[in-house]
């Protein structure tokens, strides 16, 4: 046989493999980097969360136990205290800058009841214009209000 008579045909090479639709690790590369980003953002937040309701508590037990702080320093320290946790657990725009009625009524929000807005939590309003300071008693039924809104605190966030 004469090999210049044979009908060859020249290699036929496939076409390039396209880029549309990728492959099944690409799709599950895709799906699983958004999730572990939302999970970890999720798992930062209730971690400082925590940490800082636990260093409210703290700092709640240091003002409940400090014998050297009269009733008046005790009151302003347990409202900057409720002030910062408030902004730290809810968006600062919706919890910075309320005051008087307002600012008692967003605490009531958390509890039952309405013990800022009606009881003995309106000492965190009404203080500075008081001309006698707390008394003791007040003083203690204040700090048991502040540690069971920080405890709802705690159960509403988690």
């Amino acid at each position: 046989m004469n090999p210049t008579l044979l009908d060859l045909k020249d290699i036929h090479e496939p076409e390039a493999i396209g880029w549309w639709p990728p492959a099944i690790g690409w799709w599950i590369l895709a799906v699983s980097i958004p999730l572990l980003v939302i999970c970890l953002i999720w798992l930062y937040k209730r971690f400082t969360r925590k940490t800082a309701l636990k260093t409210a508590g703290k700092i709640l037990l240091e003002i409940k136990q400090d014998s050297a702080r009269d009733n008046l320093q005790k009151l302003c320290d347990l409202s900057v205290l409720v002030r910062r946790v408030a902004i730290s657990m809810s968006p600062r725009a919706k919890a910075a800058g309320l005051t008087g009625r307002q600012w008692l009524a967003f605490l009531d929000s958390s509890v039952k009841s309405t013990p800022f807005s009606e009881g003995i939590g309106q000492l965190l309003a009404d203080a500075p214009y008081r001309k006698t300071p707390p008394t003791e008693l007040e003083i203690s039924q204040l700090t048991d209000l502040c540690e069971s809104w920080l405890k709802s605190q705690a159960k509403l966030k988690s």
